[in-house]
């Protein structure tokens, strides 16, 4: 992994500061009743953030009356601009990118507390205690500035709980306690009229039966081949004459979504790059289900009650699949045939190719007429 020459400079400047810190930083120093300024950092990809909302909104029960900022990923803040339970956004550019003008907008807001849910590290711990804030909270795992958290001691939940209940764990620390365990996503209301007049515009009436493929992700390793796709679309509109495809994805991944459209023929749709993503959820919520592999899209459908038929191989659904309206979805998983598995570094993935096109297609088929 390459090391940026600014991470070692960062930790010995870090060391230092907190060398002279003589503050009274640890958790038995928390007092609620003096938290009025709080950022909640949430600052990687769409569906690490979306598995935040809970415990955002968790801190948000506990403070009603606090100011809560979120730190958010500026590539997909635009999703979470009408969160209720925020107050803000302050975005993070990846890296080191604007890190000094961050930081400055981060100490004006003089926050008394910073959770870190899911943060880019070695950037996310260094930035919550530059910003001033007295408390800093979150599961240390590995990382090499623990010794900046308020609970650097404490360890991490066992692996046997969802990713949704390890973060509303860490909200327990600062007093908010919840048993919600629901995403939150809003839909935009211009989104539905954007929406309407897309699909208009491709020839997808309001009777059509709307089935979406995600077939990007993140990692080559969750990414089911394009083949199988085809084949499924084929056979899902044989099935039905009335069934269109649509198929999502990120402008990069237009050429990836226009490849099956064509191998699908009639009755397929690529939304990748037409659909804003702040439009998406307006989107999702037509189809009937949405079938992808581990990636983003897949928690913005469970968070806007659409069913989804979800692809697991290299990753694990007791970690990061659906955890609640269980009935609605409909998880395929395969073991990993590689020990140890390095989804992370794997150029030449072929464990998706476990799944078959007839068990997703008799997944899929529960949810049409």
């Amino acid at each position: 992994m390459r090391i940026h020459p600014i991470d070692g400079l960062l930790l010995l400047t870090m060391k230092l500061l907190k060398s002279r810190d003589r503050r009274e930083t640890g958790l038995e120093y928390f007092r609620p009743e003096n938290v009025r300024r709080i950022l909640v950092v949430s600052s990687t990809a769409i569906g690490d953030t979306l598995l935040s909302t809970p415990a955002i909104r968790a801190v948000r029960e506990r403070y009603p009356t606090a100011h809560i900022i979120a730190h958010f990923n500026v590539k997909n803040m635009e999703l979470f601009e009408n969160n209720p339970y925020i107050d803000g956004i302050i975005p993070y550019y990846g890296g080191y990118k604007k890190f000094v003008r961050t930081i400055r907008e981060l100490r004006r807001r003089k926050f008394d507390l910073v959770l870190i849910f899911h943060g880019n590290e070695p950037q996310a711990t260094p930035m919550a205690y530059l910003s001033g804030a007295r408390f800093i909270v979150k599961f240390p795992k590995s990382t090499e500035f623990s010794f900046l958290l308020s609970n650097g001691d404490q360890q991490t939940p066992g692996a046997s709980l969802h990713v949704i209940e390890k973060r509303l764990k860490l909200a327990e620390l600062v007093g908010c306690r919840s048993s919600a365990r629901e995403m939150v996503l809003v839909a935009r209301q211009e989104g539905e009229a954007f929406v309407t007049q897309f699909l208009h515009g491709h020839g997808v009436g309001a009777e059509d039966l709307l089935i979406g493929f995600q077939a990007g992700a993140s990692k080559l390793s969750r990414r089911w081949p394009s083949p199988r796709f085809i084949e499924l679309g084929k056979r899902l509109v044989a099935a039905g004459s009335r069934v269109r495809i649509i198929i999502t994805g990120s402008p990069e991944e237009y050429g990836l979504c226009r490849e099956i459209a064509v191998g699908i023929g009639d009755g397929a749709v690529v939304s990748a790059g037409r659909v804003p993503l702040k439009y998406l959820p307006s989107l999702v919520k037509r189809f009937r289900a949405l079938v992808t592999g581990d990636t983003g899209i897949l928690h913005m459908a469970i968070a806007v009650g659409i069913p989804v038929v979800a692809l697991f191989v290299p990753s694990a659904p007791e970690d990061t699949g659906p955890l609640y309206d269980l009935h609605r979805h409909v998880v395929i998983r395969k073991d990993a045939p590689c020990h140890p598995c390095d989804a992370y570094r794997c150029e030449s993935p072929f464990c998706m190719e476990l799944i078959t096109v007839d068990e997703v297609f008799d997944a899929v088929r529960k949810f049409l007429p």
